[in-house]
């Protein structure tokens, strides 16, 4: 198996298995192939609803003064969060062996 069946085998099964919690924006991450074990290491990610940034209510404002307001330090649209998971797909048949959740390191 290439490393773009591997992909689209992680990928799919996650959005497989995550189908009932409406997962957005499923993506490749990271790619890794073990050797000895002769085993895929798939990083996917994903958002789900409740980690996605909430529309902040609209306030109403004169439309004379909607250009001066942008301009005022309008804070950048929230990040959406993402959860990562480690797919780990057997090389010889494609057989997904594991689903682990990918922990990111902390930056400060």
């Amino acid at each position: 198996m290439d490393v773009k069946e591997a992909a689209r085998v992680a990928r799919k099964h996650i959005a497989d298995l995550f189908a009932d919690e409406d997962v957005k924006h499923v993506g490749l991450e990271e790619v890794e192939f073990d050797d000895v074990a002769e085993v895929w290491n798939i990083t996917i990610g994903f958002s789900r609803p409740w980690e996605l940034p909430k529309d902040p209510p609209k306030k109403r404002v004169p439309l004379s003064l909607v250009p001066a307001l942008e301009e005022l330090n309008s804070p950048p649209p929230p990040t959406p969060q993402r959860s990562y998971k480690i797919v780990r797909v057997r090389d010889s048949d494609g057989h997904v062996i594991s689903v682990m959740h990918r922990a990111l390191a902390e930056h400060n």
